[in-house]
């Protein structure tokens, strides 16, 4: 179910990449009218009955291809995810990977993020995605940046209690940017404690073929976790 255009800047690019071939966008019609996250329903009543009403929520906010999440919910059956991606291209991509892999407990919201947080539940996140986001580097687009102060308090609601924020990125603009909004919101702490912790991927987080485009091209990866603290 579609809603309004937010408020604020447009925080994404392009809608639409190449022409679908025919066969993924067969997956848009045929799949993901059953799976797109609907704002008026309860979160209980969207996923699959293995999963229940008490089973972790994660959030990804702008999955690209689908490859990071897809991964992530074949190794945590047990967990609901929510993947938002406005491009077109990048949602026939995951759809094909929830295909592939046989996955129910992903719902998928094909528009801007902001438009489905206010239905989220406060606390209700057990994590929050924003993996290698658009990084806007001219300044004069600094607004359309994913991660904004209004951003964080949103999240600062529906994170819940020692759960996560987990952000990446490639760009040196974007990784100053994340890394500055996110460490001056006074309920969210950095976990780092030594450099490897922000320099080498997590071990419980998958690779992807982007992950290993960019180190081949040699851009380095920066990975900052936040705790809810407060």
């Amino acid at each position: 179910m579609k809603t309004s255009e937010p408020t604020g800047p447009r925080l994404y690019g392009r809608r639409k990449g190449r022409p679908l071939r025919r066969g993924m966008q067969a997956l848009l019609t045929d799949m993901l009218p059953d799976l797109r996250f609907d704002t008026t329903r309860p979160l209980v009543a969207q996923f699959g009955q293995t999963n229940s009403q008490h089973a972790d929520l994660v959030l990804e906010i702008g999955f690209g291809g689908g490859e990071h999440l897809a991964c992530l919910a074949e190794a945590n059956p047990s967990v609901n995810f929510i993947g938002a991606e406005p491009f077109v291209n990048g949602v026939a991509s995951l759809l094909r990977h929830i295909q592939t892999r046989q996955l129910s407990n992903i719902r998928i919201w094909d528009d801007d993020v902001r438009l489905i947080l206010p239905a989220l539940p406060v606390a209700s996140l057990s994590q929050t995605f924003i993996m290698f986001p658009d990084p806007w580097p001219k300044k004069r687009h600094a607004a359309r940046r994913i991660l904004q102060p209004e951003m964080m308090e949103v999240l600062a609601k529906l994170i819940r209690p020692r759960g996560q924020l987990v952000l990446a990125s490639d760009d040196p603009t974007a990784k100053g940017w994340l890394l500055q909004t996110a460490i001056w919101h006074p309920q969210f702490c950095w976990t780092a404690r030594r450099p490897a912790d922000w320099r080498q991927r997590p071990a419980h987080l998958p690779a992807t073929r982007y992950m290993a485009k960019a180190e081949q091209a040699s851009r380095k990866t920066s990975w900052f976790i936040f705790e809810r603290c407060r």
